[in-house]
């Protein structure tokens, strides 16, 4: 392989063999080469391959701009997050999570502390996720001797679970809030507390994580059973009349109208997370 562009003296890009640009970090990977050099293989330590231009163009400004030690971190709490969570993550997640980090180093020696307004929830609704975050921090102990907040693990958990979701961070935090609001709503209709062990509680939570993401996508499902509709407003009359203040609460916050479709799923998931069924 030879050198295409050097970002730095760590990083570089090449063109392989299918004409597609690989970036390369190792360091000192670049140490008096020049476009066109060939690369020195022995001093590879990952090679990033991109689908998206738009995401290699900003991986590549991101790691001519960071120390070299700040991608390797960010590269170890992602393998990890890919191995213990079992979920596919979007690529984003290396721009992204490691942009994160970086930032979260730099104001930890700048003495700034951001508190994350969505810890509480994050805890709740991305509990894996939080783990993760969780184990992110003692690494970064590990390899930098610096002790971040538990706000800074939930701020790694809304980015794995963006790279889960393949959304970008302000659409998970409306997600969340959604989640937030529908949930407390749900709550002080029935005067009741969550069982948040069970499995009904679980489903609602993921269903109401797509339903969130459908709505910040401005997408809905499409009215398909009108009947089944009718027989669940009729035999579930409580939960409907409990997702129909979750109807005027969409449309008030987010001037959107919910599909009978909508109404169904979440009449379903209300009526079972109450009773347990």
């Amino acid at each position: 392989m030879r050198i295409e562009k050097i970002l730095n003296n760590n990083v570089i890009t090449v063109i392989d063999e299918h004409k597609k640009e690989l970036v390369i970090m190792g360091r000192g990977i670049a140490y008096q080469k020049k476009t066109g050099h060939t690369v020195d293989e022995e001093k590879i330590e990952k090679i990033f391959t991109l689908e998206n231009q738009g995401l290699s163009d900003k991986l590549k400004t991101l790691l001519s701009e960071i120390p070299i030690e700040h991608m390797q971190v960010s590269e170890k709490i992602i393998n990890y997050a890919k191995l213990n969570l079992g979920k596919i993550l979007h690529d984003s997640i290396y721009v992204s999570l490691t942009d994160h980090i970086n930032f979260a180093i730099e104001r930890y020696y700048k003495g700034i502390d951001i508190k994350n307004a969505l810890l509480w929830d994050i805890k709740r609704f991305y509990a894996e996720e939080f783990e993760i975050g969780l184990e992110a921090l003692k690494i970064l102990h590990k390899e930098f001797g610096i002790r971040l907040p538990e706000d800074e693990a939930g701020q790694i958990a809304l980015h794995l679970v963006n790279a889960e979701m393949n959304e970008d961070i302000g659409n998970t935090v409306d997600i969340t809030k959604i989640m937030h609001d529908i949930l407390s709503i749900v709550k002080k209709h029935f005067k009741f507390e969550y069982d948040e062990k069970s499995l009904h509680y679980f489903r609602f939570i993921t269903h109401l994580k797509f339903f969130g993401q459908r709505l910040v996508n401005e997408t809905n499902i499409t009215n398909t059973d009108n009947t089944l509709f009718a027989m669940v407003k009729e035999q579930y009359t409580e939960a409907f009349a409990c997702v129909e203040r979750i109807k005027v609460y969409i449309e008030k916050t987010y001037n959107r109208e919910l599909t009978n479709e909508e109404m169904l799923y979440l009449t379903i998931h209300v009526e079972r997370v109450i009773n347990q069924k």
